[in-house]
């Protein structure tokens, strides 16, 4: 018999909750802060023509985020590399042993082929014998 608490249904998902806004919260944080920190490299300048080069701050800020960016996507592509060169590495395992079942399923077609061969040898000459002994004891 299965007997629950009503507190114990309640705060595995009261946690869920929590570590759901915790994250929400977390990640409008970042965007808030991305978003003002660059939000003046969006806006069109009085000279919209122009390309106005960026302040000692803004590169920064700019090459802070372009790092970011590129740290958390080379961990996800050497994640995807990886994952690659195993899924390679375990096509040709399964290659290599696909030929392997197929040598020994042959060797073993040709064992039962012997067998059969034998067997047929031996009844033909149990056969023979046989007759022979009955010619014998006939006559």
């Amino acid at each position: 018999m299965n007997v629950t608490n009503r507190s114990e249904q309640v705060e595995p998902t009261e946690d869920v909750d929590n570590n759901l806004a915790a994250v929400s919260e977390v990640e409008a944080g970042i965007r808030d802060f991305v978003r003002n920190d660059i939000a003046y490299l969006r806006r069109p300048s009085a000279g919209a023509a122009e390309t106005v080069p960026l302040d000692a701050s803004a590169e920064a800020t700019v090459n802070n985020v372009n790092s970011l960016i590129q740290r958390v996507a080379g961990t996800s592509l050497a994640e995807i590399e990886k994952l690659i060169s195993e899924l390679e590495s375990l096509r040709d395992l399964l290659h290599a042993e696909g030929q392997r079942v197929q040598r020994e399923i042959s060797g073993y077609a040709q064992l039962s082929q012997a067998a059969m061969k034998s067997t047929r040898m031996i009844a033909d000459n149990v056969t023979q014998w046989k007759r022979a002994a009955d010619g014998l004891r006939n006559s």
